[in-house]
């Protein structure tokens, strides 16, 4: 199964990817792991999952994973 280009799908893949990139410059500027390790995430696998849904279910959970981690003072 490939990736189908729809209009959904470069949608979430913008919205994940500007997300990302906000956190990798923020962490980047801060010295921040936990925003610069998911915010490089969110830019790079939005390029690999085929599902708008499963992109934003994703980017979710790195978001939550990183609140989490910035609450346990990582």
């Amino acid at each position: 199964m490939g990736i189908e280009f729809t209009a959904g799908w470069f949608f979430a893949s913008l919205l994940v990817s500007s997300v990302g990139l906000g956190l990798f410059l923020y962490g980047k500027k801060q010295a921040r792991a936990p925003q610069l390790v998911s915010g490089l995430a969110m830019m790079i696998y939005p390029a690999f999952v085929a599902s708008p849904l499963l992109m934003l279910a994703i980017c979710a959970l790195l978001t939550a994973g990183t609140w989490f981690a910035v609450r346990a003072g990582v």
